[in-house]
């Protein structure tokens, strides 16, 4: 039986620890780039038929909100609170749905 060195233990093969880091790097680059896509990247929530509209960037920023002018006159401030929060919270939502379905693959790809 030959003996392997201690590199060859510890990684599987001489160059198998340098593999993983090319690995890694590489991944991490993806995601970089996916990042950097999903940041321009955006969805539009809306709530009572479009009075308020959220949008949002992959990243999760809220980027604008709209207030139709009409809502203002009908509504309290409570009610405009709570379509607000329904509103962006709906937008976030879907930005992070949307992070999912563009970075989940990438860490299918993870060496380990």
């Amino acid at each position: 039986m030959a003996k392997r060195s201690k590199s060859q233990k510890m990684s599987g093969s001489p160059m198998g620890g340098m593999g993983m880091m090319q690995q890694l790097q590489a991944l991490q680059e993806q995601m970089l780039k996916a990042q950097d896509a999903l940041a321009e990247e955006t969805v539009m929530a809306t709530v009572s038929g479009g009075v308020i509209k959220v949008v949002a960037t992959g990243d999760q920023k809220i980027v604008s909100i709209e207030i139709q002018p009409e809502i203002l006159e009908d509504a309290d401030a409570e009610m405009l609170q709570d379509m607000l929060l329904t509103a962006v919270n709906s937008a976030l939502d879907q930005s992070r749905a949307l992070a999912e379905e563009k970075l989940g693959p990438l860490a299918g790809g993870l060496p380990f």
